[in-house]
Parts: C-alpha cells; structure tokens; sequence
C-alpha cells in the first residue's frame, strides 16, 4: 500500500529494515525478536500455550528475522530451552544472542551476580539449552556492583578464547562502563532501554555510533501520553497506514544505523505487525514534528 511519503509493504520481511554486522564480521537483519515475552506472567515460568510460542519463534525466522535475543533468566531458563526446541538445529545466518548474570526470585523479580564461576556456568548452561556449540553474542546483563567487572568479564574472555563465545555484549550501562569494559574485552553490543518516549540513554547511543557499536534498545515501543489515541503518534500512524508500534519501531530504524530494535510478542499477529515496520517511511519533517511532540 502507497501514501504520500509512506510505504508499508505487504510481503513484510525483516530484511526490508536493512543490516548490521556486529562486530563488523556478524551481519543481521536490523529489525530483530526479543524472546521474553514467550515465557510466563512476570518472566516467570511456561507460557500459557507452548506450541503458539514455538510458532511465534518460527514464524519470526521464516518473516526473514535473523537477529532473537534471550536471556538464561527469562522463564529462568524457559525461553532459551523454546529457542532450541523451536529453532535448532538452525538456519544459515540465524543469530541467537543471550545474557546472563541476572539471577531471578520469582515473577518480575531479578537480582545481578557477576561471579566468574557462577557466569562461567550460565554459559554451559546457555549452550545446552539452546542446542549450540557457540553463542554468537553473549550480553551481561547487569553490572553487579559486588563483583569487579575485569572480574565478570575475565571469565568471559577465556570462554572466547575456548570458542563458546564469538561476541560479547553489556546491558543498561553508560559510555564510561563500556570504556572500563573494553579494556578486558571488545564490546560489539549495548542493550539499553530506549523509545522514542524515553531517550535517557542519547549519551549511550552517541557514544556506541561513534565506535560502531550496536545499540539495541528494550522498550522499543513508546507508551503512555505519547502513544495514546489521538497524539501526535497515533495522528501520523492513521495517516501512514501504520500502528503507533510500527511507527515506534521505524522511528528507531531512522534514528540511528547502529540500532537493532528487538520488540518481542507472544502474538503471531504482533509479530507480523512488527516486522512491517521495516518498511514504513516517513519524511525527515514528520519524524522531527514527531520527535519534538515527543520532547514535549
């Protein structure tokens, strides 16, 4: 379907987003799926429906997503272990990022624990579950502020070394964390809460644009005031074809060449949804009305 200054195709594909090749030698779609959602109420337990879960994770890969990030603390554990179920063995250019160093307590509780030897055995653990020999990106995603980062991230460094990790990753950090961290190990990912409603993370993004660093951003979709009927977002989205998440996702898509926005869903409508955000255009005017009715 064509509008003035807009395109929303209907043969959606995740390539339409264009590329990014972490650390320079590791291309992916840019549009790609965050698996939390796949798991239970509070990121705790099983999903209500097992196989839509596992569709959704199929779905995504045949929609041209080649990009799924998880984490061992989503479920904890559930999310990985439907990724191997769902996906492996996997398609050529499939990348499966994961994090770990977030220890879980219950539903939507979560508590950081950097030790090498509790880091080392997420690791293990991350590849049996997901069926791999080696995680393409592994992401810490927190900094436990007990625990020395060279410390968290030395352990790392070895498992590199060994082969069980090809590219490493940090999670809600600022540009001096990521500084410190490069001094133990090349840092290829950044994944920070970021929407075009919340943009606390600028210093981050400018920082990982200057060294090449993917940026990819949890929360993608913007919320509350800004995303509501009849603002700004809705107004554009009506007039695109498009949904305020659509417009939310292309927003980021024109930001920055370094974001790879991950909205995750456990809906095969959503996920269709999401991946036609690639292909929605606007006119550099509209996105900066859209930005400054943001900033309001």
């Amino acid at each position: 379907m064509t509008m003035a200054n807009s395109t929303v195709a209907t043969d959606v594909n995740a390539a339409q987003s264009g590329t990014f090749s972490l650390g320079g030698d590791l291309p992916v779609n840019r549009l790609g799926f965050g698996a939390m959602r796949i798991t239970g109420e509070g990121i705790w337990g099983e999903p209500k429906d097992t196989a839509s879960a596992k569709k959704v994770l199929q779905r995504a890969v045949e929609l041209g997503i080649n990009f799924i990030d998880t984490s061992d603390a989503y479920g904890p554990e559930v999310s990985e272990r439907l990724i191997g179920e769902a996906l492996a063995p996997y398609k050529t250019g499939v990348v499966i990022a994961t994090k770990g160093g977030l220890t879980r307590q219950g539903p939507g509780k979560w508590l950081p624990v950097g030790r090498p030897e509790y880091l080392q055995q997420q690791v293990e653990m991350s590849l049996r579950r997901l069926k791999l020999e080696r995680i393409e990106l592994w992401q810490l995603h927190r900094i436990d502020p007990k625990v020395p980062v060279e410390e968290s991230l030395g352990i790392i460094a070895e498992l590199q070394k060994a082969g069980k990790i090809r590219h490493v990753g940090l999670s809600e950090v600022k540009p001096q964390e990521i500084e410190q961290a490069r001094k133990v190990i090349e840092i290829v990912s950044v994944q920070n809460k970021y929407n075009i409603g919340d943009r606390a993370h600028e210093d981050t993004l400018d920082y990982c644009e200057k060294n090449n660093i993917a940026f990819i951003p949890w929360f993608p979709v913007a919320a509350g005031k800004l995303a509501q009927l009849g603002g700004k977002l809705d107004d554009a989205a009506k007039k695109h074809g498009a949904t305020v998440s659509q417009l939310s996702l292309a927003w980021l898509l024109h930001r920055s060449p370094v974001m790879l926005p991950i909205p995750g869903t456990s809906s095969l409508q959503h996920l269709e949804e999401n991946v036609g955000a690639g292909s929605v255009e606007l006119s550099k005017e509209e996105w900066k009305e859209i930005e400054d009715s943001a900033a309001e």
